[in-house]
Parts: structure tokens; sequence; C-alpha cells
């Protein structure tokens, strides 16, 4: 069994693709999670440094043992990194792959 090649991609066949309604709805589904996501984040992250170093006071509250606020919200950034990666993965395999899937499918067609 032989590989054919698809057709080589011209750089006005990429710009047509860039400027189809299914492309830009890619873009868009990106960046409508994207950007939210992103802001959440930093905010979330901007606060927690905010928090250590202007509230001593609050960040040393001991919550259980030797654990304090501090702590458990440095914790709280791992978690929240995994927990978004996690959402991206499920975004990505339900939403863009399979449209990215569908524009590779069309323009290797034509």
């Amino acid at each position: 069994m032989t590989a054919v090649d698809p057709p080589e991609l011209t750089a006005e066949r990429s710009l047509q693709i860039q400027a189809s309604p299914e492309f830009q709805e890619l873009r868009n589904a990106l960046r409508r999670f994207v950007f939210p996501m992103a802001a959440f984040f930093l905010t979330w992250y901007g606060l927690y440094v905010v928090l250590g170093a202007f509230a001593h006071d609050f960040m040393a509250i001991k919550l259980i043992g030797n654990i304090n606020v501090g702590l458990a919200l440095g914790l709280g950034q791992f978690l929240t990194t995994f927990v978004i990666t996690g959402l991206y993965v499920r975004f990505a395999n339900r939403e863009l792959d399979p449209r990215a899937a569908a524009i590779r499918k069309d323009a290797e067609a034509q």
C-alpha cells in the first residue's frame, strides 16, 4: 500500500482557507475559550501574588496543622493549572479538532 501525498498548499490557497467562514469560526471558538480562561487564571495568580506580598497576616493563618492559607492557595495554583488543562483538552477534542479536521479535509480535497 502506498500513501498519496496531499496536494501542496500554496500561499494563495492558505489565505483562502484563512478567510473562509469555517476557519474564522474555528479561530473565534478558540478565542472564546482561551481569552476568558487566561483572564481568569492571570487574575487568580495576580491575587495570590498580591496577597503574598501585602497580606502576610492573612496568608499566615493556619488551617490544619502547619498548613496555612498561603500554602493552600499555592497548591490551589497547581490544581487550577491541571483543571484548566483538562478543560482545554476536552474543549479541543469536542470543538476544535473536528472543525480543524473538516477544514483540513476540504483543503486536501481541492
